[in-house]
Order: C-alpha cells, then structure tokens, then sequence
C-alpha cells in the first residue's frame, strides 16, 4: 500500500474519543456545505489535522467565514451551521447583548 507523505498527521483523536482522517475531510472541490462539512473542517483545524491556512487555500473559505463556523458551533451546537436553522442562530441586527 502506498501512503502520500503529507504535512502533519495522518489522524487525530477526539475528545470522544472518535478518529479523525484526512480521508474524513470534505473534497477540495466542494461547493455544497452542509453542516456535517463544515463540522469536520473545525474539528480538523481545531484538532490540528489540518492548518487554518490550509483549509482555506483548498476550500476558498475567508478567515471570517471559517470564524462563524467556529463561534456558531461553540454558542449553539452543530445545528447552528445547519442553513434551514441558521436565522433562529443569528442575532438581529441592532441588538447587542
């Protein structure tokens, strides 16, 4: 079996215990991001399987739409990231809290 040399690990360990693979990571050409893509790129950059900057470069993700993945899913939940429940999520404009 033949094993592409990559930067960083291969697979990283979850707090629940769960692995998780760079085979687990979306296609670099991804285009529909549902909640359970976007909840892998977190857990991947978070975890260090891959880097901020990496994820961005293969996805064409910003550093503010990768932040909103991140605080949607610290605040809410993975359902946050879901596009259906994504008003319920959202705070009004002109409200601060």
């Amino acid at each position: 079996m033949y094993l592409h040399k990559v930067e960083g690990p291969r697979s990283v360990t979850l707090p629940d215990g769960s692995v998780l693979t760079r085979a687990d990571l979306p296609p670099a050409d991804t285009r529909r991001w549902v909640a359970s893509r976007k909840v892998i790129v977190v857990r991947g950059v978070l975890y260090g399987l891959i880097s901020l900057s990496e994820a961005k470069k293969r996805y064409g993700i910003s550093d503010e739409e990768f932040n909103s993945w991140v605080s949607a899913v610290a605040e809410h939940g993975i359902d946050a990231l879901k596009a259906t429940t994504l008003k319920r999520y959202r705070q009004p404009k002109g409200e601060s809290e």
